[in-house]
């Protein structure tokens, strides 16, 4: 039987009252797939949906105006973005916003001057939405309460105590990312997934991911535990909850990372929004007691900090274009040219 991602009521799965059958359901996906979609949030659909107006009227502007949103340094994780992908032919877009928008702003929100560095390039704002930056202020703190509540299910689910996973401090998220993936608008024999892949199959470095994801297709897949690609089917108001490599080490292996792609397919742009979350930076990122034996783990402990002020420059080191990286190097801002074709 091929699995499945299941739709889960979170405000009936913390409840006293969570039938049998719906916790075996999310156990079982957290611990095979590492992606589970949930209703019953807690983030209103008004908030989700005037983000997505908002940040879709950004995304629909003339190029020549969404060029002038790029990092004005560079950074790969500020701004807007487009490039071809690796057979020259879509052009997926990104608007990235970073957690504080200077080293001051996260030096007032608590972060100690090293942490605080992280926060050197600022966030880009359109000056044709206004409003944005509150919305996204908004959306991303209401995503942070999805997943707190999401690793409180887990520690149900496994049963340990529900403060078992650290969520003290403040969390950290490596960038909120707004994906725009095109139609797929090309007649040159691919017809399988494989052949229109749009995002390459990957799982993510967070403890967990929040997402959510709207259009008119399945592109987005998650694997299942035999290698087969399960579609992540587009239910209104839902979000999708990925388990990153985090939350894999944290449970010494017992939940997986959930490996997704993204596949192209529909007639309209296809967009989604994720939100990267993390515990906090000085956090030493190891198997968590409860799940740790007489045997002990293979995971070797790591400091979130060391990972996370090493993360652009590893970016870049693999996926770096040379333009993009002397445009790094310089601080300028890098706009990508687009495929011919």
């Amino acid at each position: 039987m091929t699995a499945q991602i299941p739709l889960i009521d979170l405000e009936l799965a913390l409840s006293d009252d969570a039938p049998p059958e719906l916790l075996d359901a999310a156990r079982e996906a957290a611990e095979q797939i590492g992606i589970i979609q949930v209703t019953n949030h807690g983030v209103p659909d008004e908030l989700i949906d005037g983000f997505h107006d908002s940040i879709g009227r950004v995304l629909a502007l003339p190029r020549e105006d969404k060029a002038e949103l790029a990092s004005p340094t560079g950074h790969p994780y500020r701004g807007w973005r487009q490039w071809p992908d690796d057979f020259g032919r879509l052009e997926l877009e990104r608007f990235i916003i970073g957690q504080f928008g200077s080293v001051e702003e996260a030096k007032a929100a608590g972060l100690g001057d090293e942490h605080a560095q992280l926060y050197a390039h600022p966030n880009v704002w359109p000056p044709q939405e206004p409003g944005l930056k509150d919305l996204a202020a908004r959306y991303h703190d209401a995503s942070v309460g999805v997943a707190e509540k999401v690793l409180t299910l887990y520690a149900r689910l496994l049963g340990v105590p529900a403060g078992t996973f650290p969520t003290s401090g403040r969390p950290y998220y490596t960038s909120f990312v707004v994906n725009d993936y095109p139609t797929w608008t090309y007649d040159d024999g691919g017809d399988t997934d494989q052949d229109k892949l749009l995002l390459l199959e990957h799982a993510d470095g967070s403890a967990l991911t929040v997402l959510h994801q709207r259009g008119d297709y399945a592109g987005l897949q998650g694997r299942g535990p035999d290698g087969e690609w399960i579609p992540v089917p587009i239910v209104p108001g839902a979000l999708q909850v990925f388990s990153g490599h985090i939350l894999t080490k944290w449970t010494n292996g017992r939940l997986s990372a959930g490996t997704h792609r993204v596949v192209a397919g529909g007639s309209v742009t296809r967009r989604s929004t994720g939100v990267f979350w993390h515990p906090s930076l000085d956090t030493v990122i190891e198997p968590l007691a409860p799940f740790v034996g007489p045997e002990g783990s293979d995971y070797e402990p790591v400091l979130l900090w060391d990972q996370a002020k090493r993360q652009v420059e590893e970016y870049l080191e693999v996926f770096g274009r040379p333009d993009q990286v002397a445009a790094w190097r310089e601080g300028r801002p890098y706009v990508a040219e687009l495929a011919e074709t």
